[in-house]
């Protein structure tokens, strides 16, 4: 039987388009156990329309994965992208940041030809 979570391609972690940090995992397992809605355990990454550069990045824990979704699994925690948000994040790292200057999750996107002053939107 197949469960709608199921659904997707489940790819190598070497594979996928989005590289991360060992910070930026444990940060996201932290608050994927501090939410109330345990239903909701992948971390889905994305990119959308929007922000002052056009495009904008988002991170969220949802409860299942779609048809067109690349899927893997880092350190325990299931992660997905979409077709569409992958073309844009090829070779991308999130990072975790917690420094006097910033705080939260950091996109480096070598793909990006601009960004936007507070990093979290981006034009290609």
């Amino acid at each position: 039987m197949i469960h709608e979570e199921d659904y997707g391609e489940i790819i190598e972690e070497k594979l996928f388009p989005v590289r991360f940090t060992t910070k930026s995992i444990k940060m996201a397992k932290s608050t994927l156990k501090n939410l109330a809605n345990i239903k909701h355990n992948i971390l889905r990454i994305s990119v959308k329309g929007g922000g002052c550069s056009g495009l904008k990045y988002s991170l969220t824990f949802v409860k299942q994965t779609d048809h067109f979704d690349l899927i893997t699994h880092k350190n325990g925690l299931k992660i997905t992208i979409d077709i569409f948000s992958a073309n844009y994040l090829i070779n991308a790292k999130i990072d975790y940041l917690d420094n006097i200057n910033e705080s939260g999750f950091k996109f480096y996107n070598p793909n990006a030809i601009r960004t936007c002053s507070c990093g979290s939107s981006f034009t290609t």
